[in-house]
């Protein structure tokens, strides 16, 4: 299509994420989509390879980076939005709800300094908002379910669905973390599935089937979703969708990384404040059985 953005994608297998680097190829404006902050939880490491990739690749292009946006607070890596903001200038964008999750976050982790208002981000879009990339529209369709404060951003042709879909062999995202809720998670599925047959959808993670193909993807269609996806396609009902994810869920694990990355991502990618000795800590709240000594 001729109004179709420049897309590249990065598939990071640490954390089974796909970050997008999305252009207007007629203005050369620029949007990085869910972009990954290297961490090695074993040391606390840190680094900006991944991103500093995306930054070449825009660079190579002639690209100029206006917005970098986060399809939901992700549970699995640490978002690199705040050293890209520093090196682009670029304006940091989540779904409104993100008040949501922060309001339920901040006591589990006494994060104090958290707003709860989601002021750490310059924009908070809802459904229907629509802003510009270069001569390109971009839409918001609020797509909550896994958490409260998921968005998918749609680009002529072209939809960023975050964790509310996977590739059609692997179905759906989880619904339990807190503020999560599988028939909301239905209900915007059918949303997105609603759209036109031939919608590119571009998914956040991939993780490969037990059986089937042996290669990572993260591009599809609505009418592949419609078609073949073993969780959601067209014949299967909201009551049995319910149903199959609630108890899909209770015999997953927690990610990895899950603890870091909504201490940081919650604070748009930034770290907890510094302690008196100037580093940085994040926190891991432990629960001990009743009667054990503190």
């Amino acid at each position: 299509m001729p109004d179709s953005p420049f897309i590249h994608a990065w598939f990071d297998h640490a954390t089974n994420t796909v970050t997008y680097l999305v252009a207007d190829p007629a203005t050369k404006r620029a949007a990085i989509i869910d972009p990954v902050f290297d961490y090695d939880h074993k040391s606390g490491k840190a680094d900006v390879t991944s991103a500093d990739a995306v930054l070449a690749k825009a660079a190579e292009e002639g690209f100029t980076v206006d917005w970098v946006l986060e399809t939901h607070v992700h549970a699995d890596h640490l978002s690199a939005a705040p050293y890209l903001k520093l090196k682009t200038s670029a304006k940091v964008v989540i779904g409104e709800n993100i008040r949501q999750v922060q309001q339920i976050f901040r006591p589990i982790f006494n994060a104090l300094d958290v707003s709860g208002s989601g002021a750490e981000f310059d924009v908070l879009v809802k459904e229907g908002d629509t802003f510009k990339l270069g001569s390109l529209t971009v839409s918001v369709i609020e797509t909550p379910g896994h958490t409260p404060a998921c968005v998918s951003f749609k680009i002529a042709d072209a939809v960023f669905v975050g964790d509310t879909l996977f590739m059609p062999d692997y179905g759906t995202a989880r619904a339990d973390f807190p503020g999560g809720d599988a028939r909301t998670l239905y209900r915007s599925i059918r949303k997105l599935l609603a759209l036109p047959r031939e919608t590119r959808l571009f998914m956040c993670h991939d993780y490969l089937p037990k059986e089937g193909r042996k290669s990572f993807a993260w591009e599809t269609t609505v009418g592949e979703e419609l078609d073949r996806n073993i969780h959601v396609n067209a014949s299967v009902s909201e009551e049995d969708f319910v149903a199959m994810r609630t108890a899909r869920d209770r015999t997953l694990s927690a990610p990895v990384l899950l603890l870091p990355s909504i201490q940081i991502n919650m604070r748009a990618g930034k770290l907890p404040p510094a302690e008196s000795n100037g580093i940085h800590y994040i926190k891991v709240p432990v629960t001990l059985p009743q009667g054990a000594a503190a």
